[in-house]
């Protein structure tokens, strides 16, 4: 098995686990637990998790400069980036915050050309535009979107999380090509939770953890382990032999994931418009790929 196909089966899995985490996740907040408190759980969880596996896995000894870079990288791909989105998350509806995500591949599509020099072809703007169609599609036909003053706040959060990860898919990539995964992880998320200690910590201790049920206490140990541990291990695994655009276009897998997922719970319907919201976005993460094969391989 090749590396490229190992990077795109670990990104698979990740969306599995995003698309599962709508469904187990969704009345967590503000329910149980408040958006800060859930993230400082995530990212302190998930540091504490990287740091037990480094004990176990090969790592290596990080450059004073890389360090540096690492401290930066973890304000955008861990704290500004989870904080902005479980916070908007909260003030703003789940549709929403789906549609806006669209627009992630765009931004590392773009910064992908200013800051890694990637270049534009025929095949990469086709497949971006087939799989914004066919994620539209079936995000449209699930729910209605509508921006106004009482989801706003919330839009626009989403999008500043958007915007911060398009920045840290872009710029981790030569850290990932120096460092394994867990070297990386366990700094950045080291980093992370030092960050997000003083932000969220008041929030964590005045949680009522007494009112919590069976499901509550299953679903943030799934969004602490499933969602961000093991998914930011999946990712970055699969960045390190995929381009960032390749990574990020990934995003349009989850409302069809979702789905799926519901329809096997009983909870959706299969009907042609999501069949075709399918075939679109895999047709577009095809012809992406394609361009990545041509340069990378």
């Amino acid at each position: 098995m090749t590396d490229t196909l190992k990077g795109h089966i670990a990104l698979f899995a990740a969306q599995i686990i995003y698309a599962m985490n709508y469904s187990i996740a969704k009345d967590l907040m503000p329910g149980f637990i408040g958006p800060l408190a859930l993230v400082l759980l995530r990212i302190v969880g998930a540091g504490v998790l990287f740091w037990l596996l480094s004990l176990f896995a090969k790592t290596q000894k990080v450059e004073k400069s890389d360090l540096k870079k690492m401290m930066w990288l973890a304000i955008f791909g861990v704290v500004v980036n989870q904080i902005f989105f479980i916070y908007g998350l909260s003030i703003t509806t789940p549709i929403n915050s789906s549609i806006i995500m669209i627009s992630n591949p765009i931004m590392v599509f773009i910064f992908g050309i200013i800051v890694l020099k990637d270049k534009i072809t025929g095949l990469k703007i086709s497949g971006l535009i087939l799989a914004i169609t066919g994620a539209f599609l079936i995000l449209r036909f699930r729910g209605n979107f509508e921006v106004g003053s009482d989801t706003v706040l919330g839009d626009m959060m989403t999008l500043v999380n958007s915007t911060s990860w398009a920045i840290f898919v872009v710029m981790v990539k030569p850290i990932m090509m120096k460092y394994n995964t867990v070297t990386a992880m366990r700094w950045m998320f080291l980093f992370g939770s030092i960050y997000i200690l003083p932000i969220g910590l008041y929030d964590t201790l005045h949680t009522n953890w007494s009112v919590f049920t069976g499901h509550a206490v299953f679903a943030i140990t799934f969004v602490v382990v499933a969602t961000t541990f093991f998914a930011y291990l999946l990712n970055i695994y699969g960045l390190q032999s995929l381009s960032p655009s390749v990574v990020s276009m990934y995003i349009y897998l989850q409302p069809f994931l979702a789905t799926t997922f519901a329809v096997v719970l009983g909870k959706d319907s299969l009907t042609p418009t999501k069949i075709l919201s399918g075939v679109l976005i895999i047709c577009g993460l095809y012809l992406v790929n394609l361009k990545t094969k041509k340069t990378q391989l």
